[in-house]
């Protein structure tokens, strides 16, 4: 089948939800992908990060083929020797005492805003259902219907509504309208570190820094996404060590899971963690043993082969 062949195939049963290049790919090795004439492309969007070690990465093949002929998959209802070691590994390497595994970025997302909600509640003291989380203009967290409710873009929210309350947004790297937006209602201010969808948008130097003071001395949790930020790809492990500062939550996915498995993180502190009681979230393939074994492999051979170093020099 021809290039157009496949897009014609793909318009009859998949919506337009994306409108794709019209390059049909069926192969990928390296920072390579080939498409079905046998052009060769260098790839420069490796899927906004989520490929960050390239394709096909024979350690990463490796851990995920001799996992999955032990044990791709469980329920939650049971413990697997998978779980507990890439915790440990994603807490070493964030500062962070606890994780709730997910699968998707978007999920992380939500994971956050019910656990910053529930702190609010039930540390913080605020009146039952009057949490409300400040968020940055023209940020980007996800697509789901409570995320795309504090979304500044027009076009992710058009006729998906009622949405849901419960969210401010304020500029981008301005510390002073932080402050100004904090009540004392507010639990969480949910922010990527640099903005990957509206550009690549760096906030002013020090703000990172500003912020974590404000929060620090409001009671108010800072949450950061480095869903894409995060893993190496700003020079750092994460994108906030270059301020030199710690949040009360981090959001981690894409890249976690090697291009191959999706597979998302909520980190932060025992003490909020905590509150998280059974039956109070879950997910059926979140913190699966082959996605485990996958991202374990992914933060070895980030840390092994200091590819945050690598992205600084590049």
């Amino acid at each position: 089948m021809s290039t157009r062949d496949f897009v014609a195939r793909e318009a009859l049963v998949c919506p337009p939800t994306y409108t794709p290049l019209p390059v049909v790919l069926c192969k990928g090795k390296g920072v390579w992908l080939w498409d079905i004439e046998g052009k060769k492309y260098l790839d420069m969007m490796t899927a906004y990060s989520a490929v960050s070690f390239g394709h096909g990465h024979p350690r990463l093949l490796k851990a995920m083929n001799h996992q999955a002929q032990k044990l791709s998959m469980v329920s939650r209802a049971f413990y697997t020797d998978q779980l507990a070691p890439l915790l440990e590994k994603a807490c070493a390497f964030s500062g962070f005492e606890m994780a709730i595994p997910m699968n998707t970025g978007a999920e992380a997302v939500e994971t956050a805003i019910k656990v910053a909600r529930r702190w609010g509640y039930e540390t913080k003291g605020i009146p039952s259902d009057q949490a409300e989380i400040i968020v940055a203009e023209n940020n980007f967290h996800g697509r789901t219907t409570t995320i795309i409710s504090f979304s500044t873009e027009r076009e992710y929210k058009r006729d998906f509504g009622p949405l849901t309350p419960g969210f401010k947004a304020i500029p981008f790297g301005n510390a002073k309208a932080l402050e100004e937006a904090i009540t004392s209602n507010t639990c969480a201010f949910l922010v990527e570190p640099i903005q990957g969808e509206a550009g690549i948008i760096v906030p002013p130097k020090g703000w990172l820094k500003e912020v974590r003071r404000i929060c620090t001395e409001k009671n108010v949790l800072l949450l950061l996404d480095e869903v894409q930020s995060g893993l190496g790809r700003t020079g750092k492990m994460f994108a906030f060590q270059h301020e030199l500062v710690q949040p009360d939550g981090l959001i981690l996915g894409k890249a976690l899971g090697g291009g191959i498995l999706p597979i998302s993180l909520f980190l932060s502190k025992r003490e909020i963690l905590s509150l998280m009681t059974p039956g109070s979230h879950g997910s059926t393939f979140g913190g699966n043993p082959l996605a485990c074994a996958v991202a374990y492999e992914a933060l070895s051979l980030l840390e092994e082969e200091h590819l945050d170093q690598r992205s600084a020099e590049l």
